[in-house]
């Protein structure tokens, strides 16, 4: 596996270098389904925002197979899996306060949730 080198950034970001494989794994959730993001903390690199652990949403889209950053990141590998968009509501983000008609998007893997 080749890791990204700093003399490399200045092409990679000029490039728009892309984390998506060719490879084919059935993906774990269709559009439509409720998930559940899991309490997940590792002490290494993830790209789970930790505001959304526990959280409750919906699959919206499914962006195609990528690279795991989680391991791809650490040497140990691509892991190939589905990243969605997952629809939550502010009030499941943020609590009660937030207002009830507001919602967010986030980019989610399949290692990072569990059907609800």
């Amino acid at each position: 596996m080749m890791l990204l080198t700093p003399d490399m950034v200045p092409t990679v970001v000029a490039t728009g270098a892309s984390a998506r494989v060719d490879a084919h794994v059935a993906p774990r959730f269709r559009v439509g389904d409720r998930i559940r993001v899991r309490n997940h903390n590792p002490t290494t690199h993830t790209r789970l925002p930790g505001y959304l652990r526990g959280k409750r949403g919906t699959i919206e889209q499914d962006y195609g197979v990528f690279a795991f950053p989680d391991t791809h990141a650490h040497g140990l590998g691509e892991k190939p899996q589905h990243c969605y968009s997952v629809r939550f509501t502010a009030r499941e983000v943020w609590g009660p306060a937030a207002s009830d008609r507001d919602t967010l998007r986030v980019d989610v893997f399949d290692d990072y949730m569990d059907p609800d």
